[in-house]
């Protein structure tokens, strides 16, 4: 332990004021991404003329850039420590502010702004990698790893508030100001922020060790594909849940985003210390299991109010399935490869969210709306199945007797 290291005493209150900055910076990371998510396609198509697979290839770029640079930025984060390797994603998101911003210099030559705002949005991905890797292994290393869940639980937490608060907050800005107020707040936000995070001390890493990929993988990748199913159920409210209010001639259909996003706020503020206290492969399965009852109800729905309830508790249970199978993953994974381990276990987020939503509106053009939420209630058991998996597997490995036998033991 280094003498800079903050003391943790495991409650909420003291992980929550120890996290602070690195949390405020995860939510800055997001924010900046879903400021420009309503306002890409608009920018792309409607101003700059191109059609949309070009919409589609600028806003797929971000999450792309995420998911490649995961294993990297973790890898950073391992060996130079996680305060580093946050200023470094809160600088490269700076950037990329900066690309946004020349990328309207050239509006009359719409492919080479394109071009230019493509490679911002790259940039930006891997910075968003840089700050959530470093985040994680920063906040791990200051409460030491008894707190996994809780870490976990408020990086988490600010990834999705951000990104739920991001898009209304674009779309509010980009109506006003147009695209060039969404490059300036991508641009020096970041800066803020890493004002804000330099008063916060750093902690050495422990030792610089280059770890074995595919021992972090063989670590994370049960609790990666269980993360992977949950997060169907997240693609399939969040896109498709307004549509389907739509079609049914339902009001209020934007409540349900509402009380979805409340749901899972609240879980995660009231339950989050539980991934820590009973294990994160038991509550992965409750959760998982709760999810999954809630997508069903909105399947069965034939009113709006049971479709309103299906979605919250829809919300409540995926709230804890990311920090429940966290936990598995960052404690099963080398001591030396924490940054590694949570990019990995996050590429699996970024890998399902990329391919959830054309693979769920295919399903709503073959069988409808309702349709995309019995299949995410079938994907998203499956976690569950994942979960036992690990239980199971804990439960064999506990009962093995790894104690020395005397040769003359009687039988």
């Amino acid at each position: 332990m280094t003498k800079d290291r903050i003391p943790a005493s495991g409650t909420a209150l003291s992980v929550l004021s120890t996290l602070a900055p690195i949390v405020s910076g995860v939510f800055v990371a997001y924010l900046v991404i879903g400021l420009a998510l309503p306002a890409i396609p608009l920018h792309v198509h409607d101003g700059l003329g191109l059609g949309a697979f070009v919409v589609g290839l600028v806003a797929g770029a971000q999450f792309t850039a995420s998911l490649f640079s995961r294993f990297w930025s973790g890898h950073y984060a391992d060996s130079r420590g996680g305060k580093r390797s946050m200023v470094v994603g809160l600088l490269v998101a700076f950037v990329a502010g900066l690309l946004y911003l020349l990328s309207l210099r050239f509006t009359d030559t719409p492919r080479l702004s394109v071009g230019i705002l493509l490679v911002g949005r790259a940039i930006l991905g891997a910075g968003e990698s840089f700050i959530v890797s470093g985040a994680l292994v920063w906040g791990l290393a200051l409460t030491g790893p008894q707190n996994t869940g809780k870490v976990m639980a408020w990086v988490g937490m600010a990834m999705y508030i951000a990104f739920a608060a991001g898009a209304p907050a674009g779309t509010a800005l980009y109506a006003k100001f147009g695209f060039s107020a969404i490059a300036l707040a991508t641009a020096f936000i970041p800066l803020v922020n890493l004002l804000l995070i330099m008063r916060s001390p750093a902690i050495a890493p422990a030792q610089r060790v280059r770890p074995s990929f595919l021992r972090v993988i063989g670590a994370v990748w049960q609790p990666g594909l269980g993360l992977a199913f949950s997060s169907l159920g997240f693609g399939a409210i969040t896109t498709f849940i307004i549509l389907l209010f739509n079609h049914e001639g339902w009001p209020l259909g934007w409540l349900a985003l509402m009380v979805f996003a409340t749901a899972f706020v609240l879980a995660r503020l009231i339950f989050g210390h539980l991934a820590d206290r009973f294990g994160g492969a038991r509550i992965a399965l409750i959760f998982g299991l709760i999810e999954t009852s809630g997508l069903a109800v909105i399947w069965l729905s034939h009113w709006p109010a049971m479709a309103l309830i299906g979605a919250t508790i829809a919300g409540f249970g995926y709230s804890l399935v990311y920090p429940g199978f966290g936990v598995e993953a960052v404690r099963s994974a080398p001591s030396e490869s924490k940054g590694l381990a949570t990019g990995a276990y996050t590429a699996f987020l970024d890998l399902a969210l990329g391919l959830a939503n054309p693979a769920l509106g295919l399903v709503a053009g073959a069988s409808g709306l309702k349709s995309v939420f019995l299949v995410s209630t079938l994907v998203v058991l499956g976690s569950s199945f994942i979960a036992v998996r690990l239980l199971t597997r804990k439960s064999v490995f506990n009962k093995v007797d790894f104690s020395p036998k005397r040769k003359d033991a009687k039988l």
